[in-house]
């Protein structure tokens, strides 16, 4: 998107009597990057003999341009400038037909932008699920947003607009939503800027923890015991509830988890991890789970019981499954997770 700023027809009081109708200037001052250049725009009204623009931007560049043209003829003049904010000065001379008529001159004095971007920063402490408030930034000063929070319930909490008051770049801005029922899915958020440029995100804090029995393994192993296959069983029904009830509102995803105990080497503890969660995976895939699976094994680098090196703590050798939309937080992770897709 662009705006106009017609530059007041006022300026043309040093003319000649009558001259004021001869010639109107406008600037094209606020433009997107890759939508072409802030410009002036000379639009001739009367009949003259040319025209001469000169102008010199806040960064010490200076411009000239000459033309003429009958009567309708209306001249672009390109004002190529890196991205941001400029200001230019300068002088508008028009010549006149008629001899001896006094060339006259106009002022110009305007600011332009080029517009790259438009950026939108949050965190994750910008959310807080708890107080119902989401806090995010923007590269430049803040004027609205279309914002939507989807509670797991399929009900809305906030499907709105809400106002900022020009808040500068850079500057934390806040949104809140309604107290409702369930769990917050996913917030959508269409920030704008005070010219109308937008940019969006789409937050996912959702997830779903299954609980569950632990499958045991035989050391050094990821063969999941044919006895141990009921538990994987049950935890399917639970899953397969948890889709039901969940997949209506968006779609979803599994993630497995897997951690053993301290005995043994970290890389070999973590491979083991892998594997395990990939057996546990492929198990979930092969008795119908429908969803998109997804494991990394974290080994012995994230135990829910800490323990001394060579131990063989059984609350450590354990597998977590969420269902979450996207890739899920996790508070205690030893390392950014490599998501293996099944």
């Amino acid at each position: 998107m662009t705006a106009r700023l017609l530059l007041p027809c006022l300026l043309l009081a040093s003319l000649p009597a009558l001259a004021g109708d001869a010639i109107q200037v406008s600037a094209e001052n606020r433009v997107a990057l890759g939508k072409g250049t802030p410009s002036l725009q000379i639009q001739i009204l009367e009949p003259i003999t040319g025209y001469e623009v000169k102008l010199k931007r806040s960064d010490g560049q200076t411009f000239e341009f000459k033309g003429n043209g009958p009567p309708g003829t209306t001249r672009t003049l390109p004002l190529e400038q890196p991205e941001g904010r400029f200001h230019y000065d300068g002088e508008l001379t028009i010549r006149f037909k008629g001899k001896g008529v006094e060339p006259g001159t106009m002022p110009l004095s305007f600011d332009t932008e080029l517009l790259g971007p438009l950026k939108l920063k949050v965190t994750k402490e910008d959310l807080d699920l708890e107080a119902r408030t989401l806090r995010f930034t923007l590269s430049r000063p803040a004027g609205h947003a279309k914002v939507t929070v989807l509670m797991d319930t399929g009900r809305y909490a906030l499907n709105g607009d809400v106002k900022f008051q020009g808040e500068p770049a850079g500057t934390p801005v806040q949104i809140t939503w309604d107290k409702l029922d369930g769990k917050v899915m996913q917030i959508s958020v269409q920030a704008f800027d005070t010219s109308e440029f937008y940019t969006s995100v789409d937050l996912f804090p959702w997830r779903l923890d299954i609980p569950h029995e632990e499958v045991n393994f035989p050391s050094g192993s990821a063969d999941i015991p044919q006895a141990e296959q009921a538990k994987l069983d049950k935890s399917l029904k639970q899953l397969e509830a948890a889709i039901t009830r969940y997949e209506r509102v968006t779609a979803l995803r599994l993630y497995i988890l897997g951690h053993t105990d301290t005995v043994g080497g970290t890389d070999t503890n973590r491979e083991l991890s892998l594997q395990r969660a990939r057996s546990i995976a492929t198990y979930f895939r092969k008795h119908g789970a429908r969803l998109p699976i997804f494991f990394e094994g974290f080994g012995e680098q994230a135990p829910h019981v800490v323990t001394p090196d060579e131990t063989a703590e059984p609350g450590n050798r354990r597998a977590e499954y969420i269902i979450s939309v996207d890739d899920p937080v996790l508070t205690n992770a030893p390392f950014a997770p490599q998501w293996r897709k099944l």
